[in-house]
């Protein structure tokens, strides 16, 4: 009996064994297609301004991309935001971008140039407009920002297309209502410290480093956007029903909030593509973006709301044939 034993425990640690490696070949299955030569080449993607999420995201999927694809080059664009991104995967400047749901339908309800070749990989977080003053300002509400100098974005900028419709539903003209000023996240917090402007708009995952850094130098204070201001814009059809109020959580910026949630509005931002891209690349590059959630959403945090549920919705676009490729290979 005693000779018995050791060659069960034996036979118990092969059958472990073996499971353990079936195991591992399921999550590289599921990881990365066993046997298939990874893409290569080259591919450009638009991001954003290097104080904001979109660019932080972009780097860090960057890396992740060049751990699953040795020999595929990936250009990274600075840009002012979704409305150029958008701009310039349509005309083919880049393939593929990050962009807000309300800029990509706005372009091709102007009937941009390309519009219609514009499809989506993976629905990823949500921005959080921020309307950012000093905590000792006397802007309590959208309507105190008349006669008050304010940062409303770059002009290709989405946070420019969110703070426009914000002020017009309020009854804002942003020309003559206020001093306009086309400061984005990389120089509109160094303003409001210095005292050259009253107040910046942001659209942007939470947390923002642009906004935080100065929150750790300077007293700020959010400005509420309720729902009932978002009930506004949703009656204006069009784009502004990608819009959707909540509230910032508390634990965004909690030197700022101090345990309260701020009434806000959110839209959901999309990796997009354009049609004639590669389908083995672009699936590739969906399996990428879903299994390095984790990682990437351990330095940016709203990355680590990407999820395998909820990406294939990119509405307004359409679906990639190789992001579609990708959700059906996984699929339950």
């Amino acid at each position: 009996m005693s000779k018995l034993l050791p060659r069960i425990g034996r036979r118990r640690a092969l059958t472990g064994a073996v499971a353990g490696v079936v195991a591992l070949g399921l999550l590289l299955w599921w990881l990365l297609p066993l046997g298939e030569e990874p893409p290569r080449g080259t591919i450009t993607i638009s991001t954003g301004t290097p104080s904001g999420v979109y660019q932080d995201y972009a780097q860090r999927l960057r890396t992740a991309l060049a751990k699953d694809m040795p020999q595929l080059k990936v250009r990274l664009l600075t840009s002012d935001g979704s409305q150029e991104n958008v701009t310039r995967v349509a005309t083919g400047e880049s393939d593929f971008a990050i962009a807000a749901a309300d800029a990509v339908e706005t372009y091709a309800l102007k009937g941009g140039r390309g519009a219609d070749r514009l499809r989506g990989v993976a629905r990823l977080y949500d921005d959080y407009v921020q309307l950012v003053v000093a905590r000792d300002s006397g802007i309590r509400s959208i309507a105190d920002l008349r006669g008050k100098r304010v940062a409303i974005g770059p002009p290709e900028s989405g946070v420019r297309l969110i703070a426009d419709r914000v002020l017009r539903v309020s009854g804002i003209d942003a020309e003559r209502d206020i001093t306009p000023e086309a400061d984005g996240i990389g120089s509109a917090p160094r303003r409001l410290r210095e005292g050259a402007i009253d107040a910046f708009f942001w659209s942007g995952g939470v947390p923002t480093d642009g906004v935080r850094q100065l929150a750790g130098s300077f007293p700020i204070r959010f400005v509420p956007i309720g729902p009932d201001l978002v009930g506004r814009l949703h009656r204006e059809g069009d784009a502004s029903r990608y819009y959707r109020a909540t509230n910032m959580p508390e634990s965004a910026y909690p030197t700022v909030q101090n345990g309260a949630a701020v009434p806000s509005m959110a839209v959901s931002n999309l990796l997009i593509t354009r049609a004639d891209i590669d389908p083995r690349l672009t699936e590739w590059i969906t399996r990428t973006v879903i299994k390095s959630r984790d990682g990437i959403g351990a330095h940016v945090h709203s990355a680590q709301l990407v999820d395998l549920r909820t990406a294939i919705y990119t509405d307004p676009l359409q679906l990639h044939e190789g992001a579609r490729s990708y959700y059906r290979s996984v699929k339950p």
